[in-house]
């Protein structure tokens, strides 16, 4: 399957997803590839005379939906979410993600925690049996003292901790932190695993989100695939 058709099985998704925002909404915007084209939709449904508000995830995401006309909250705000529509690098079948490879992870989950339900978009590529192995878990860490905060995350999870450069110096998030990329060879018990690296100092937050996923949308070959998260 080519790039293109995968992107075509993202926008599916997203077109899917947006059915679920109705007039008067606030809505958590992610960031990404497919969560572009969920901005770009709901852009077209402002257009055509929807009124929501959102909340972006980065300033990428605040750029394109102030483009397509979509009502933005300040960042302070004490909002409250109806709906937050994000992507995922992975996700296994109790729904727990990996995100941030777009270095956008912290807002990201500030966003679905905040949000009344979340909505997980991905194509059928980033389906796994469990996480990890192919994407490593991005981990946003302070500046000061990072070497010694990654030399925790090894100690604790056995594997290697690379720290994610960008055009040969440190790729800084928007909150003015670092990204380590810790290379598991797989995940089995993700909140265990959640639990114990929040403790670490220097931490910021990490790239799985356990336990947060309301609904699954799917972009598949054979057409868009809607799952909802089973509770205990």
């Amino acid at each position: 399957m080519t790039p293109a058709d995968l992107d075509a099985l993202k926008r599916a998704a997203a077109l899917t997803a947006v059915e679920y925002v109705k007039d008067g909404m606030v809505v958590g915007l992610g960031t990404g590839s497919t969560a572009k084209h969920m901005v770009i939709a709901l852009g077209e449904k402002v257009k055509a005379g929807m009124r929501i508000r959102g909340v972006p995830t980065s300033r990428e995401t605040a750029a394109l939906a102030a483009q397509f006309g979509i009502t933005l909250i300040d960042s302070d705000n004490r909002w409250v979410i109806d709906v937050a529509i994000d992507g995922a690098d992975q996700v296994d079948p109790a729904f727990n993600l990996i995100k941030g490879g777009g270095g956008a992870l912290l807002k990201e989950k500030i966003v679905a925690a905040s949000a009344k339900q979340f909505i997980v978009l991905v194509d059928y590529t980033k389906q796994v049996p469990v996480l990890g192995g192919s994407f490593p878990l991005p981990i946003e860490v302070v500046p000061f003292g990072w070497g010694s905060t990654a030399r925790e995350i090894e100690t604790l999870t056995t594997s290697p901790v690379v720290l994610r450069v960008r055009n040969g110096a440190p790729f800084t998030t928007e909150a003015g932190n670092f990204i380590v990329d810790v290379h598991l060879a797989k995940i089995e018990q993700p909140r265990d695993l959640e639990l114990a690296l929040n403790q670490i100092p220097g931490i910021v937050e990490t790239g799985l989100f356990v336990g947060r996923t309301d609904l699954l949308i799917v972009g598949t070959p054979h057409g868009t695939e809607t799952r909802h998260a089973k509770r205990a």
